[in-house]
């Protein structure tokens, strides 16, 4: 029986090569970092490029540089409540030419690149311990005239990818080079039985806020102070949606790119009077930096499953 699937899955590689091959005469394939033209058996980046991501590697521990900058954002704003430390990963490095990869799928809807990036991070985030009880997963929303005007909310697109990853986690590796790991990825060992939901309809972005992009730390606090909301059809209803916040153990946000952590705490915030779950995030990528303060936790429960 295996000899048979086996068989089935080089058909249908070999078809799929064929049928890229025939695209790829007619629409080249550029590398999203270098713009060289792609092989046959490159995805999204050329072997060159793949070999040189800058990968955080900050699913590698709970306590990490990003996690840091996040829980000091918290810290400001936390008054006298206690609270748990928020996990906190990236995929790469907001730097240099890499810093196309987030950009081809917020700014050119390059979806496919976007589920690709997507799917290595949830299998990143599955093989991390303190990860693996993940039941809820949360993208953060844009503006409905935003999202009407691009088509697609790009965190949407991530969420998705890694919620999916976290359910196809299994705890057997891939051996590098094969279907489920192309040569230039790095083998990772998902060990996540977690199976957590994607609901992207649990929070919304009330008001249309400016862009990011050209703000100062303290103007992007102020953009997107309030901005966001658990909608009122959830707060009234009394059916399931509103009982997932409730019941949710570990809840993860998901954004393309960290910056100041001006949005994801704006979500957090708005998510915090609905629920006692931890709150942890992730994005595909983040820019570097410092904690701006020492961060005192007046509670940090680890949880590991």
């Amino acid at each position: 029986m295996n000899r048979w699937k086996d068989l089935l899955y080089e058909w249908r590689d070999e078809l799929l090569l064929r049928a890229r091959a025939l695209a790829d005469l007619f629409m080249p394939r550029p590398c999203l970092v270098c713009g060289r033209t792609l092989g046959l058996r490159e995805q999204h980046l050329c072997l060159s490029c793949a070999a040189d991501v800058p990968y955080t590697r900050h699913w590698l521990q709970a306590h990490n540089p990003l996690a840091d900058r996040f829980n000091a954002v918290l810290e400001r704003h936390r008054g006298t409540e206690p609270m748990d430390y928020a996990y906190a990963a990236a995929l790469l490095y907001y730097k240099g030419a890499y810093r196309e990869i987030p950009r081809a799928l917020k700014y050119h809807a390059d979806l496919a690149a976007g589920r690709h990036f997507g799917t290595l991070l949830g299998r990143r985030l599955a093989s991390a311990p303190h990860f693996q009880d993940i039941d809820l997963i949360i993208p953060v929303p844009l503006h409905w005239t935003r999202r009407w005007s691009r088509g697609y909310n790009q965190a949407e697109i991530l969420a998705q990818a890694v919620a999916d990853a976290f359910s196809s986690a299994s705890t057997s590796a891939p051996v590098p080079g094969s279907r489920e790991n192309p040569v230039g990825q790095d083998p990772i060992v998902p060990q996540s039985q977690s199976k957590p939901t994607c609901r992207p309809d649990l929070l919304v972005r009330a008001r249309r806020t400016r862009t990011q992009t050209r703000l100062t730390v303290e103007q992007k606090a102020r953009n997107v102070a309030s901005a966001f909301q658990v909608p009122e059809r959830i707060l009234h209803s009394q059916e399931s949606p509103r009982s997932v916040l409730a019941s949710a153990r570990h809840i993860l946000l998901i954004d393309d790119t960290f910056t100041t952590g001006a949005t994801l705490y704006a979500c957090y915030a708005a998510l915090r009077p609905y629920t006692s779950a931890r709150i942890s995030i992730a994005t595909l990528a983040a820019v570097e930096g410092t904690p701006k303060t020492s961060i005192t936790f007046a509670t940090e429960t680890f949880k590991s499953n």
